[in-house]
């Protein structure tokens, strides 16, 4: 596939990097040639010095015969002006950057009059996945496929888990789950298991299921099901903002602190039921006073890692079950887990997963790297050219491997 990339900050670059991977044409076009030469450098991408908005630097980057337009670039209205230009002068997909709170209220109406195929906003993604994991608040990640309807929730198997010691085989028979066990990290092996596999303590599972059977599945062994309602949010940027109007809207309890006393104003009247706190996180006597041992959650998402990580280690001291912290670098997630933190999550990973899910198309829908790439989840659309169509999975030879976690046939998920 022919891609144009419109921007060469860090989104644009997550983008490149990504869509590189795949083996796709890319040309990067950025007004500074200084960044396109550093920035890029070592991929194999082509780079064109211009203005994403002109029809001049269009024309010069073949915008006529490019399959996908993505725009990336700082300003929300330039990147929504650059798609409609392109979709004008090309007539390809285009997508956009957009993370102006405002314009969320008007996607379908932006979607719709401007012909842009896909707006895509890192921090509402993000916050959206912040707040999918306070649903299950033992796991420690959620993959979703199929379209949203079928998710991975990962979790570890603790010590007083009913689940230690248990056959995969008996899941269903013995305790009528309709999950599927479906990869195991122990230690430092990933595991596809079969069904004579036997869980212990310390496993991470990852669990297969509709987010019904999911919730069912933790219910019956004694996991923790109900939403946090105690929530503590440190920073009151773009995702701080969008995961405190969903927490509220799910009815938990929340408050920011957030440094800015004008962006503290901006959050107090355009937030409602939510407690808006100026002052330093890292000011223990401010956490002493809001009770933060009282707490059923932190989510930490200033604009740092480093605050970001240290702040979740302090509150992980000070015992809140669930501590999540946002990160921008690739370089920190190898080390969350040795830190004790719950869970990190990576803007830049949510916008280019979602991005590659749209240029992927239906030949592989969904490509999605598991445990720091040693484990892979991908979907695919059974064509009749396929030798496994109408084959039952017991007579299939697939390698030990590979499992087959979930099927999406009409309105059904087996």
């Amino acid at each position: 596939m022919k891609i144009i990339v419109v921007g060469c900050g860090k989104v644009g670059v997550a983008i490149v990097e990504q869509l590189a991977a795949e083996g796709h044409t890319i040309t990067v076009v950025d007004t500074n040639k200084e960044r396109l030469n550093t920035r890029l450098n070592g991929l194999d991408v082509m780079t064109y010095c211009g203005d994403g908005c002109s029809s001049a630097t269009l024309d010069g980057v073949g915008i006529e015969q490019t399959d996908l337009f993505i725009a990336a670039m700082d300003s929300d209205e330039t990147n929504l002006l650059s798609c409609v230009i392109a979709k004008k002068k090309g007539n390809c997909k285009t997508i956009a950057r957009v993370r102006n709170p405002i314009y969320n209220m008007e996607t379908e109406f932006l979607r719709r009059e401007l012909a842009i195929d896909m707006l895509v906003n890192p921090e509402l993604m993000t916050a959206y996945e912040f707040s999918r994991i306070f649903k299950f608040p033992y796991a420690s990640q959620i993959d979703t496929f199929l379209g949203d309807k079928v998710e991975m929730v990962h979790f570890k198997i603790k010590p007083d888990s009913s689940l230690k010691g248990t056959k995969l085989m008996d899941m269903r028979s013995k305790h009528n789950c309709n999950v599927l066990i479906s990869m195991v990290e122990r230690g430092d092996e990933v595991i596809i298991p079969d069904g004579h596999f036997v869980l212990d303590e310390g496993d991470m599972v990852g669990a297969v299921g509709t987010m019904r059977e999911i919730y069912a599945f933790f219910k019956k062994f004694g996991f923790a099901t109900k939403k946090a309602s105690n929530v503590i949010i440190v920073g009151g940027g773009k995702t701080g903002f969008y995961l405190a109007q969903m927490l509220a809207e799910f009815g938990a309890a929340v408050k920011i602190i957030e440094h800015d006393k004008e962006r503290c104003h901006y959050l107090a009247t355009h937030l409602d039921d939510v407690m808006v706190l100026h002052g330093d996180a890292t000011d223990r006597t401010l956490l002493e006073e809001e009770s933060l041992d009282s707490m059923d959650a932190v989510v930490t998402a200033t604009g740092f890692d480093e605050d970001n990580l240290v702040l979740a280690l302090l509150a992980k001291h000070r015992g809140i079950e669930d501590v999540i912290a946002k990160i921008s670098r690739t370089s920190y997630s190898d080390i969350i887990s040795s830190m004790g933190i719950d869970m990190a999550l990576n803007p830049l990973d949510i916008t280019t997963s979602t991005i590659v899910r749209l240029v992927q198309g239906n030949k592989k829908i969904l490509s999605s790297q598991l445990i720091q790439g040693q484990a892979e989840l991908v979907e695919i659309i059974a064509g009749s050219h396929m030798s496994f169509v109408d084959v039952p999975l017991r007579d299939l030879d697939l390698p030990e491997s590979i499992i087959i976690a979930a099927i999406h046939r009409g309105t059904d998920v087996i």
